[in-house]
């Protein structure tokens, strides 16, 4: 008994459990909603696992890697920002110009695929870090929160992108571009081959190694330890004679090369073109993938995995079983809820917690 009290007093061990919970709370919670809406939930979790692939039919496994690639750099992009004391909800925006410029190089160029594929993936990063230097600049000389001036930015990145993209690579409809060479195309034929015809492509891998380069900045270089310093208290790594500054502008242009890269791979993977009037909610659903993983790439990885896996398969639920693919969004509501709300969980493993050393004082007495 001892042991399980002291475990649920360990903070680490508390902080770790709160995903988990929060991901099986949201589940719960779903299945009541369902329970009373008159759907059996064993059968639809069953066939949302089997729409995504967990059995049976490996294309819809490959589909749920391709939904999980974006997400996965949009939450490293949000959680390498809140590492380091900042909020960069201008993901989106960064992803919408990073897509923007992989897609017209893309469509301008006419290059071997050797030279035209890192070109245009390298050239969306790099926009998408440019994208975050202005916000990161205010931040670092004026002040002005990050959080205003990225918004702006977004809507920035929007209208701007409804604007070049009829007039300088306009496709067959006025709301889309021209379609990308097959030089700059993320897709591969042993990727299709191997997912039976998948769109999962090489975004795949550029996520993940992302990921592990992520990781190994801050856990293993002293950059990376600087940047977090600052994000732990700005005036104490100035007094340690860090460049606060200096590390501000330089942890939003990372933030935003991830979600530059992110725009890539959606944009030379998932599809071929770029479509007008849309901000890409993987943007937006980075922040949720970052709060769910701790703002850990290793966590990152596999909540970005859960989300992949439930969006995924929610149409073949729907298909099935005729239960709303709403109800998915509703049970990842709820899982984000519950993983933002970690406190309210805390305090419930506490009350446990009390709970537990009474009965051993008790039994010891």
């Amino acid at each position: 008994m001892s042991k399980i009290s002291n475990t649920l007093k360990n903070e680490d061990f508390q902080r770790r459990i709160v995903p988990f919970l929060s991901v099986l709370l949201g589940f719960i919670i779903g299945a009541i909603v369902m329970a009373f809406s008159g759907y059996d939930p064993i059968q639809a979790y069953s066939e949302l696992l089997k729409g995504a692939g967990f059995y049976g039919n490996i294309k819809r496994f490959g589909d749920t890697l391709l939904t999980m690639t974006s997400l996965v750099l949009t939450g490293l992009s949000v959680s390498f920002a809140f590492k380091t004391g900042l909020f960069n909800i201008g993901a989106p925006g960064q992803m919408l110009m990073g897509g923007f410029i992989a897609v017209y190089i893309g469509v301008v160029f006419e290059l071997p695929r050797i030279i035209h594929l890192p070109f245009a993936v390298i050239s969306a990063a790099l926009l998408g870090a440019v994208w975050a230097f202005l916000p990161g600049l205010l931040k670092a000389k004026f002040r002005i929160n990050e959080v205003v001036t990225a918004i702006m930015m977004n809507w920035i990145a929007y209208w701007s992108v409804y604007y070049f993209v009829p007039a300088k690579i306009p496709g067959n409809f006025n709301t889309e571009s021209a379609v990308i060479k097959n030089t700059a195309s993320l897709r591969t034929e042993w990727l299709s081959k191997l997912f039976k015809g998948s769109y999962v492509n090489l975004g795949f891998f550029i996520a993940i190694i992302a990921a592990i380069l992520v990781w190994w900045i801050l856990e293993k270089t002293t950059f990376g330890y600087e940047l977090k310093a600052v994000g732990f208290n700005a005036h104490a790594a100035e007094y340690a004679g860090m460049k606060v500054n200096r590390n501000i502008i330089l942890s939003m242009m990372i933030s935003g090369a991830l979600s530059g890269l992110a725009g890539a791979v959606y944009y030379l993977g998932y599809g071929n073109n770029i479509k007008i009037g849309e901000l890409p909610s993987q943007g937006f659903d980075g922040i949720a993938v970052a709060l769910l993983g701790l703002n850990s790439p290793i966590g990152v990885v596999f909540s970005s995995f859960l989300f992949g896996f439930m969006n995924a398969g929610k149409l073949f639920m729907n298909a099935a079983t005729e239960v709303p693919k709403e109800l998915i969004e509703i049970i990842i509501a709820v899982i984000i809820f519950f993983a933002a709300a970690n406190l309210m969980i805390k305090g419930i493993l506490s009350k446990i917690n009390k709970g537990l050393d009474r009965n051993g004082g008790g039994s010891n007495a």
